[in-house]
Protein backbone atom coordinates (compact mmCIF):
# COMPACT_ATOMS: atom_id res chain seq x y z
CA UNK A 1 0.00 0.00 0.00
CA UNK A 2 0.54 3.74 -0.93
CA UNK A 3 1.64 6.20 1.07
CA UNK A 4 -0.97 7.57 -1.00
CA UNK A 5 -4.17 4.40 -0.76
CA UNK A 6 -3.06 4.90 2.99
CA UNK A 7 -6.17 6.15 4.98
CA UNK A 8 -5.31 8.18 8.12
CA UNK A 9 -7.46 8.29 11.28
CA UNK A 10 -7.56 10.18 14.19
CA UNK A 11 -9.26 8.88 17.75
CA UNK A 12 -10.14 11.51 20.23
CA UNK A 13 -10.84 10.50 23.38
CA UNK A 14 -11.10 11.69 26.75
CA UNK A 15 -14.04 13.79 28.82
CA UNK A 16 -16.25 11.92 31.52
CA UNK A 17 -14.22 8.80 32.78
CA UNK A 18 -17.20 6.81 33.74
CA UNK A 19 -17.15 5.34 29.88
CA UNK A 20 -14.17 4.48 29.99
CA UNK A 21 -12.87 6.08 26.26
CA UNK A 22 -9.48 4.72 26.24
CA UNK A 23 -10.38 1.27 27.30
CA UNK A 24 -13.12 1.02 24.94
CA UNK A 25 -11.25 3.12 22.22
CA UNK A 26 -8.44 1.22 22.02
CA UNK A 27 -10.93 -1.90 21.23
CA UNK A 28 -11.32 -0.34 17.52
CA UNK A 29 -8.01 0.83 16.93
CA UNK A 30 -6.40 -2.73 15.91
CA UNK A 31 -9.85 -3.57 13.74
CA UNK A 32 -8.77 0.07 11.81
CA UNK A 33 -4.89 -0.80 11.89
CA UNK A 34 -6.47 -4.04 10.00
CA UNK A 35 -8.45 -1.99 7.24
CA UNK A 36 -5.22 -0.30 6.54
CA UNK A 37 -5.65 2.68 8.65
CA UNK A 38 -2.81 5.33 10.33
CA UNK A 39 -4.50 5.40 13.59
CA UNK A 40 -3.20 8.50 15.86
CA UNK A 41 -5.17 8.72 18.84
CA UNK A 42 -5.41 12.04 21.21
CA UNK A 43 -6.74 13.03 24.67
CA UNK A 44 -6.71 16.68 24.26
CA UNK A 45 -8.97 18.73 22.28
CA UNK A 46 -6.61 21.03 21.12
CA UNK A 47 -6.05 18.82 18.33
CA UNK A 48 -9.24 19.92 16.61
CA UNK A 49 -7.76 23.20 16.83
CA UNK A 50 -4.95 21.74 13.69
CA UNK A 51 -7.78 22.71 10.72
CA UNK A 52 -4.90 21.43 8.61
CA UNK A 53 -4.49 18.23 10.83
CA UNK A 54 -8.37 17.87 10.67
CA UNK A 55 -8.97 18.11 6.51
CA UNK A 56 -5.94 15.78 6.26
CA UNK A 57 -7.78 12.89 8.47
CA UNK A 58 -10.22 10.27 6.71
CA UNK A 59 -11.94 9.02 9.93
CA UNK A 60 -12.49 11.06 13.20
CA UNK A 61 -13.71 8.60 15.93
CA UNK A 62 -14.93 10.78 19.01
CA UNK A 63 -15.11 9.01 22.30
CA UNK A 64 -15.01 11.86 24.35
CA UNK A 65 -18.15 12.37 27.03
CA UNK A 66 -19.63 15.60 28.15
CA UNK A 67 -16.74 18.86 28.35
CA UNK A 68 -16.54 21.92 26.59
CA UNK A 69 -15.48 22.69 23.05
CA UNK A 70 -14.43 26.18 22.27
CA UNK A 71 -15.87 28.05 18.95
CA UNK A 72 -12.93 27.37 17.07
CA UNK A 73 -12.67 23.17 17.95
CA UNK A 74 -16.28 22.30 17.00
CA UNK A 75 -16.09 24.86 13.87
CA UNK A 76 -12.63 23.04 12.59
CA UNK A 77 -14.67 20.02 13.05
CA UNK A 78 -17.52 20.44 11.59
CA UNK A 79 -15.97 22.69 8.37
CA UNK A 80 -13.92 18.81 8.33
CA UNK A 81 -16.71 16.86 7.94
CA UNK A 82 -18.42 18.95 5.96
CA UNK A 83 -15.42 18.81 3.23
CA UNK A 84 -15.13 14.71 3.33
CA UNK A 85 -13.78 13.80 6.28
CA UNK A 86 -15.55 11.36 8.51
CA UNK A 87 -16.62 11.23 12.08
CA UNK A 88 -17.74 8.55 13.89
CA UNK A 89 -18.74 7.45 17.48
CA UNK A 90 -21.10 5.73 20.12
CA UNK A 91 -23.00 6.53 23.28
CA UNK A 92 -21.89 9.80 25.42
CA UNK A 93 -18.96 9.78 23.18
CA UNK A 94 -20.67 11.25 20.66
CA UNK A 95 -24.09 12.43 21.18
CA UNK A 96 -23.22 13.70 25.25
CA UNK A 97 -20.05 16.07 24.19
CA UNK A 98 -19.87 19.25 23.71
CA UNK A 99 -23.73 20.68 24.31
CA UNK A 100 -22.99 24.26 22.79
CA UNK A 101 -21.73 26.38 18.96
CA UNK A 102 -24.12 23.89 17.05
CA UNK A 103 -21.76 20.47 17.59
CA UNK A 104 -25.32 18.37 17.52
CA UNK A 105 -26.31 19.90 14.22
CA UNK A 106 -23.40 17.72 13.35
CA UNK A 107 -23.73 14.88 14.69
CA UNK A 108 -27.56 15.02 13.74
CA UNK A 109 -28.79 13.87 17.54
CA UNK A 110 -28.51 14.69 21.43
CA UNK A 111 -28.52 12.67 24.40
CA UNK A 112 -31.30 14.03 27.37
CA UNK A 113 -32.12 10.99 29.83
CA UNK A 114 -31.43 7.52 30.25
CA UNK A 115 -33.40 5.25 32.74
CA UNK A 116 -31.80 4.66 36.18
CA UNK A 117 -29.50 1.59 35.79
CA UNK A 118 -28.69 -0.67 32.95
CA UNK A 119 -32.07 -2.65 31.24
CA UNK A 120 -32.57 -5.48 29.34
CA UNK A 121 -34.03 -4.00 26.10
CA UNK A 122 -34.18 -4.43 22.47
CA UNK A 123 -32.90 -3.01 19.08
CA UNK A 124 -34.98 -3.31 15.75
CA UNK A 125 -33.58 -2.56 12.66
CA UNK A 126 -35.21 -0.44 10.23
CA UNK A 127 -36.59 -2.68 7.24
CA UNK A 128 -36.76 -0.02 4.89
CA UNK A 129 -32.80 0.14 5.28
CA UNK A 130 -32.57 -3.49 5.46
CA UNK A 131 -29.77 -3.23 2.65
CA UNK A 132 -27.32 -0.29 3.91
CA UNK A 133 -23.67 -1.66 4.61
CA UNK A 134 -23.75 -0.74 8.17
CA UNK A 135 -26.60 -3.57 8.73
CA UNK A 136 -26.79 -5.46 6.28
CA UNK A 137 -27.54 -9.02 6.83
CA UNK A 138 -28.08 -8.60 10.75
CA UNK A 139 -31.01 -9.63 12.56
CA UNK A 140 -32.62 -7.39 15.70
CA UNK A 141 -30.62 -7.97 19.01
CA UNK A 142 -30.80 -7.58 22.55
CA UNK A 143 -28.03 -5.95 24.94
CA UNK A 144 -28.05 -5.55 28.92
CA UNK A 145 -27.16 -1.36 28.89
CA UNK A 146 -28.48 2.11 29.26
CA UNK A 147 -31.22 2.62 26.81
CA UNK A 148 -30.80 6.66 26.03
CA UNK A 149 -33.46 8.76 25.26
CA UNK A 150 -32.09 11.31 22.17
CA UNK A 151 -33.74 14.13 20.32
CA UNK A 152 -32.88 14.20 16.51
CA UNK A 153 -32.60 15.66 13.13
CA UNK A 154 -35.24 15.02 10.96
CA UNK A 155 -32.42 14.90 8.69
CA UNK A 156 -30.89 11.63 9.95
CA UNK A 157 -31.03 7.97 7.91
CA UNK A 158 -32.25 5.57 11.38
CA UNK A 159 -30.61 2.68 11.02
CA UNK A 160 -31.93 0.86 14.32
CA UNK A 161 -34.45 1.74 16.85
CA UNK A 162 -35.21 0.73 20.68
CA UNK A 163 -39.01 1.29 22.48
CA UNK A 164 -38.77 2.79 25.43
CA UNK A 165 -42.59 0.75 27.24
CA UNK A 166 -45.77 3.73 28.70
CA UNK A 167 -44.51 5.27 32.07
CA UNK A 168 -45.66 8.07 34.15
CA UNK A 169 -45.03 10.57 31.79
CA UNK A 170 -45.82 8.66 28.63
CA UNK A 171 -49.03 6.98 27.85
CA UNK A 172 -47.72 4.75 25.33
CA UNK A 173 -44.62 3.17 23.35
CA UNK A 174 -41.96 5.51 22.04
CA UNK A 175 -39.66 4.62 19.34
CA UNK A 176 -36.60 5.85 19.84
CA UNK A 177 -33.55 6.61 16.94
CA UNK A 178 -30.43 4.10 18.14
CA UNK A 179 -28.32 4.08 15.03
CA UNK A 180 -28.31 6.43 12.33
CA UNK A 181 -26.09 7.64 9.64
CA UNK A 182 -25.93 11.48 7.82
CA UNK A 183 -24.09 13.49 5.15
CA UNK A 184 -23.11 16.27 6.05
CA UNK A 185 -21.66 18.76 3.52
CA UNK A 186 -19.15 16.14 1.58
CA UNK A 187 -18.28 13.99 4.61
CA UNK A 188 -20.35 11.40 6.26
CA UNK A 189 -21.26 11.02 9.70
CA UNK A 190 -22.25 7.54 11.83
CA UNK A 191 -23.61 7.49 15.48
CA UNK A 192 -24.66 4.92 17.77
CA UNK A 193 -26.42 5.27 20.68
CA UNK A 194 -25.17 1.42 22.29
CA UNK A 195 -21.43 1.93 23.98
CA UNK A 196 -21.75 2.62 27.90
CA UNK A 197 -19.17 -0.06 28.97
CA UNK A 198 -17.05 -2.67 26.99
CA UNK A 199 -19.17 -5.62 26.94
CA UNK A 200 -21.67 -3.99 25.24
CA UNK A 201 -19.02 -4.46 22.16
CA UNK A 202 -19.32 -8.62 22.84
CA UNK A 203 -22.62 -8.85 21.27
CA UNK A 204 -21.84 -9.69 18.13
CA UNK A 205 -24.18 -7.01 16.21
CA UNK A 206 -23.04 -4.11 18.17
CA UNK A 207 -19.31 -5.23 17.42
CA UNK A 208 -20.30 -5.77 13.63
CA UNK A 209 -22.55 -2.63 13.16
CA UNK A 210 -19.76 -0.12 15.50
CA UNK A 211 -16.98 -1.31 12.87
CA UNK A 212 -18.93 -1.35 9.71
CA UNK A 213 -20.00 2.56 11.13
CA UNK A 214 -16.72 2.97 11.00
CA UNK A 215 -15.69 2.36 7.79
CA UNK A 216 -18.81 3.84 6.27
CA UNK A 217 -18.13 7.14 7.57
CA UNK A 218 -14.35 6.96 6.55
CA UNK A 219 -13.63 9.28 3.56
Amino acid sequence: MTTEDTRRALVVRGGWDGHQPVLISDGFVPFLKERGFVVETSEDLAVYEDAERLAATDLIVQCWSMGTATPEQSGNLAAAVRAGTGLAGWHGGIVDSFHDHGYHLLTGGTFVMHPPGFLDHTYRLSPEHAGHPVIAGLADFAVHTEQYWVLTDPHIEVLATTTFPPDGLHDRPVVMPAVWTRTWGAGRVFVSTIGHKPDDFDVPEVRTLTERGLLWASR
